[in-house]
């Protein structure tokens, strides 16, 4: 049986995600604040082992994938657009958040080293990739406040570790240089984002060479571990090197690959980031109960309530910086440069505002950091604070999933975003000019020797629907698609009718399936029962 354990541990936390996330469907809860929850009370259990979480497992094995498919699920345009703030959220705000910090966490323990106090806030001052996107995603809020906090959780872990390692190298050998942090920060930016970019080139190449769906599909799996090792061999920013290969891949694969290569691709993404994400949330519970019984009784109120005015703190600087910043750029500049600015990306309205000043929940990689802080320093003394920082960080990790994720649903309810026009606008204008294109090259190919006119005459016939379907302004959109998947559904279950009663053979039953499938994914109910 003990060859077998990591198996049966393995089924054990795939039969708990599964019933985490069809409970989370039936509850008012974000699914990653049930899967805190449920590795809290795991680790609660007697007789259950939860092994110490080493920091470059975390950062290592989860990490990369989840920023590079992050990146690859980006619009390029609405990040752009929006560039000037996301990096008042992932520059400016970090900074300040840390300064913040740390002056509080001075106050609170005056034996504190501003070095570990730094620390102490780089580590916590990074809103996270995994917990914003697996929350806010899913709810109906304006596609820019999606693009602004995903932008922002991109960018921000790299100015956060920059300021991390220069704080902990700092504490462990007493010498502290901002005059080098600054340059350092911009040579790992540069060259980790060009480790990236030549990676994701590297994958194009080889998919051109390849030309089979699996393989293509593993490239884009083992990209991000190879941008993140390079990046790390080199010493320069992993996380940016990530991103920029993400990017890079996501402009270029449409034109790199085929159709069943472009769809086997994003399912298997969607499945590994549902695993990881889960594990992640799952580890973050369990190590906090660990940490927990690791402190002392007597000491671990003082700690616990300094990590709650921390997170106060944290929340706070967010819901004071977001406007203050929004309203210094809306003030008139006198320069083409800044009109320009806003006309391409224009303020957001007051309730956009609030909702990205709110969103600040952390993660993985505020847990991975604050576990990396070395044991010792130079001298051979021990770091100090350390269990206290560690404890600390990891309140302001659960905390923020609580209190920010918990309300985010009644805040977005509250708050009664209007509808998106400009998404529908785009799309109708997308499926027209495309159609159209299709019925050119329709026509330019029916005077070819080999084409059947029959044919040509089927296709102009659905060339015409489609167009008339593009150009409908009657009725809506939403009528037309339930009406279809109606439609869909109906003629899936003459399909098995026809099997059950030996009419088609199982061959055909999942290759016509097939299509109705893709037919009800075309029309956005690929979740529909």
């Amino acid at each position: 049986m003990p060859h077998f354990e990591p198996v049966v541990v393995a089924i054990v936390v795939a039969a708990l995600v599964v019933a985490l996330t069809a409970l989370a469907r039936r509850l008012p809860v974000p699914t990653p604040i049930l899967q805190v929850a449920a590795g809290f009370l795991v680790a609660q259990i007697p007789g259950i082992a939860i092994p110490d979480l080493d920091p470059d497992l975390v950062f290592f094995v989860f990490l990369p994938p989840i920023l590079w498919s992050a990146a690859m699920f980006t619009s390029v345009r609405e990040f752009k657009r929006n560039f000037g703030s996301i990096g008042a959220l992932a520059v400016g705000l970090v900074l300040v958040t840390t300064v913040a910090i740390a002056a509080v966490a001075r106050q609170l323990f005056p034996g504190l080293p501003w070095s570990a106090a730094v620390a102490l806030g780089a580590i916590v001052s990074p809103p996270d990739a995994v917990a914003a996107t697996a929350i806010v995603s899913r709810m109906p809020v304006p596609r820019r406040v999606i693009t602004v906090l995903e932008g922002e959780s991109l960018v921000n872990d790299a100015s956060a570790l920059v300021l991390y390692r220069t704080a902990v190298a700092a504490a462990v050998t007493g010498v502290f240089s901002w005059g080098e942090s600054i340059v350092r920060f911009f040579i790992d930016a540069g060259v980790g984002t060009l480790v990236g970019l030549l990676v994701a080139w590297l994958i194009i190449r080889a998919v051109h060479w390849t030309k089979d769906p699996l393989a293509e599909t593993l490239l884009t799996i083992v990209g991000p571990y190879v941008a993140w090792l390079s990046a790390e061999s080199l010493h320069v920013s992993s996380v940016l090197a990530c991103v920029a290969g993400g990017v890079y891949l996501q402009q270029h694969l449409s034109t790199a690959v085929g159709p069943t290569s472009r769809l086997q691709t994003r399912t298997v993404w969607d499945l590994v980031v549902f695993i990881l994400n889960a594990i992640i949330f799952l580890v973050l519970g369990a190590q906090f109960g660990v940490m927990l019984a690791m402190v002392p009784r007597d000491s671990l109120g003082p700690v616990l309530r300094a990590g709650g005015i921390i997170t106060l703190v944290a929340i706070a600087v967010r819901l004071l910086w977001v406007p203050v910043v929004t309203l210094l750029r809306r003030l008139p500049a006198g320069s083409r440069r800044r009109a320009r600015q806003r006309r391409e990306a224009p303020t957001p309205r007051w309730r956009a505002l609030f909702l990205v000043s709110w969103t600040s929940m952390r993660g993985v990689v505020s847990l991975a950091t604050a576990l990396a802080l070395p044991r010792l320093t130079a001298s051979g003394a021990s770091f100090p604070y350390r269990i206290e920082i560690i404890l600390i960080a990891m309140c302001v990790i659960v905390l923020t999933l609580l209190v920010q994720g918990l309300s985010l649903g009644p805040i977005v309810r509250a708050l009664r975003f209007e509808p998106e026009q400009v998404h529908q606008a785009e799309e109708r204008l997308a499926r027209l000019e495309t159609t159209r294109r299709g019925a050119e090259a329709l026509e330019d190919l029916s005077h070819e020797d080999w084409v059947d006119q029959r044919d040509v005459e089927a296709l102009r016939a659905e060339v015409r629907e489609r167009v008339r379907m593009s150009e409908a302004r009657g009725g809506s959109y939403a009528g037309r698609r339930r009406l279809r998947l109606a439609m869909i559904n109906a003629e899936r279950r003459m399909l098995i009718r026809l099997r059950n009663e030996d009419a088609i053979s199982d061959d055909v039953l999942r290759a016509l399936e097939q299509e109705l499938d893709f037919e009800a994914v075309r029309a956005g109910a690929g979740e529909a029962r």
